[in-house]
């Protein structure tokens, strides 16, 4: 079973920058292709960026950095140039093998989502 915490969310300025953090457990890290979500208040999730297995990432819009680490079996997400859409809930997403789709029905791992909100 896959298992995922994500973490660094917080209380973030217009413009800066913030990185998220999700740690997997429970599979072979090298298998797991994992993207991340927003769920923005009053809007469905969607997918903002993924990476896969190989490394291959996928971004639904600019000013996104996915990364994996295979040290630590965390897969991260920097925001860059923060603005007020970028508010919500960011979620870790996992599946076993594949690409890195941003369809949320691709996914039958979940984390518990991390918190970010955006202020001027």
């Amino acid at each position: 079973q896959v298992q995922l915490v994500e973490s660094g969310g917080g209380s973030v300025q217009l413009g800066g920058s913030l990185k998220l953090s999700c740690q997997t457990s429970g599979h072979t890290f090298s298998r797991l292709v994992v993207a991340w979500f927003r769920q923005s208040p009053g809007k469905e999730r969607r997918g903002v960026a993924g990476i896969d297995e190989y490394d291959v990432t996928h971004y639904d819009k600019s000013g996104l950095t996915i990364s994996r680490d295979k040290t630590k079996r965390t897969v991260s997400l920097q925001i860059h140039n923060l603005k007020s859409e970028d508010t919500g809930t960011y979620y870790c997403a996992a599946r076993i093998g594949g690409g890195a789709g941003l369809r949320k029905e691709e996914y039958p791992y979940w984390g518990q989502g991390t918190q970010v909100n955006v202020s001027s």
